[in-house]
């Protein structure tokens, strides 16, 4: 009985979801050949720079006045985002380590731009994205796995979106120790519920299979 009340609910889920994307103009109905809405483009070897550029920014599209670049400590080994200055460690204005940068009068923050992603892509630097807008809008989910069966768990993902027709990517984390999934909104979407949307595919048939293995 409990298993039909499960059973059920999952499906009131599904459907829910389903109404969910088709309110928000996503083709749920999409082949797991075909791309992603808005993802389509010429073969990558193809791209010349500018348009590698712009497909990125499509894709990971966030705010544009900020954008974190990421830091590691030589001595510590530690490692984090951070808002990009324009007056970091400028010589009479920023006052860092004293004085943390979000308590900083003088930081100046730096908009995105296509040299900015150009330099990420070609490895000069690696900036983030804060993907959530002003008005609580996004245009992508990004699930992290990073738990012991990081590699179970972001498998039954995957086959969750295939078999809900939920277009997604899967990539492994900078560390190797985990991985990261997208999916990609063909226009911005509410967070809340961008985060029900994970949360269906999360609670799945065939994930509650994997997680009970």
């Amino acid at each position: 009985m409990a298993e039909q009340e499960t059973l059920a609910a999952v499906q009131a889920e599904n459907a829910r979801l389903i109404a969910l994307l088709e309110s928000h103009g996503i083709e749920w109905r999409l082949s797991p050949s075909q791309p992603a809405p808005g993802v389509a483009a010429p073969e990558p070897s193809r791209l010349s720079t500018t348009e590698k550029v712009t497909l990125f920014r499509r894709l990971f599209r966030g705010r544009m006045d900020v954008y974190p670049v990421r830091w590691e400590g030589k001595t510590s080994g530690k490692s984090g985002y951070a808002p990009a200055c324009a007056n970091e460690w400028r010589a009479g204005v920023c006052e860092k380590p004293r004085i943390k940068c979000g308590d900083c009068g003088k930081r100046l923050l730096i908009p995105l731009s296509d040299a900015v992603i150009y330099d990420h892509l070609a490895g000069a630097h690696t900036v983030g994205v804060y993907p959530l807008l002003e008005d609580d809008t996004c245009y992508f989910l990004a699930v992290d796995f990073d738990e012991a069966d990081w590699r179970d768990d972001a498998r039954a993902f995957m086959q969750s979106c295939e078999e809900l027709g939920v277009p997604a990517a899967l990539e492994i984390s900078r560390s190797g120790q985990g991985a990261h999934a997208w999916v990609f909104f063909a226009s911005r979407v509410s967070a809340r519920d961008s985060r029900r949307l994970g949360t269906a595919i999360m609670g799945s048939p065939q994930k509650t299979e994997n997680k009970a293995r």
